[in-house]
């Protein structure tokens, strides 16, 4: 029975330690900036840039129709307050970020694509699609 308990206790940490090691290697090092550097990378959509306007996905651009038209959203978490924990947006207050689904053609639920606004009204957008590891700063022109 210790055998098996020294055994689990070992695979445990073993797991523990390979998860810190993965989000220290995804982690980019501090810059002195208020917000990561994923955070600070923006994306230009612009109508005569075909690069720029297909760096993000149709769905996106549907998404952000959506948020500025207010509605109506696809799932009931849309519009919900994004608070943020895991501090790779540049920090505000509570309740100044929204979440809303971007669609992922096939998957059988929400997916791990996200828009989330900043501001009420919304003043800033950021793109996801990794389920907020990374983001990217929209600057929300007109879609392509």
């Amino acid at each position: 029975m210790r055998r098996g308990l020294w055994i689990g206790a070992l695979l445990l940490g073993a797991v523990a330690a390979w998860g810190v090691g993965q989000r220290t290697a995804q982690a980019p090092a501090a810059s002195g900036a208020s917000a990561p550097p994923a955070a600070r990378e923006i994306v230009r959509p612009a109508r005569d840039s075909g690069r720029d306007a297909r760096s993000l996905p149709a769905e996106a651009w549907t998404t952000l129709a959506r948020i500025r038209a207010g509605g109506p959203f696809p799932y009931h978490q849309d519009g919900g307050v994004f608070e943020n924990r895991e501090r790779r947006l540049p920090q505000k207050p509570r309740g100044y970020y929204h979440e809303y689904t971007v669609d992922t053609p096939g998957s059988p639920d929400r997916g791990a694509r996200r828009i989330v606004s900043g501001g009420n009204p919304p003043a800033e957008f950021f793109y996801t699609d990794d389920h907020y590891r990374s983001f990217r700063r929209i600057e929300a022109g007109t879609a392509p």
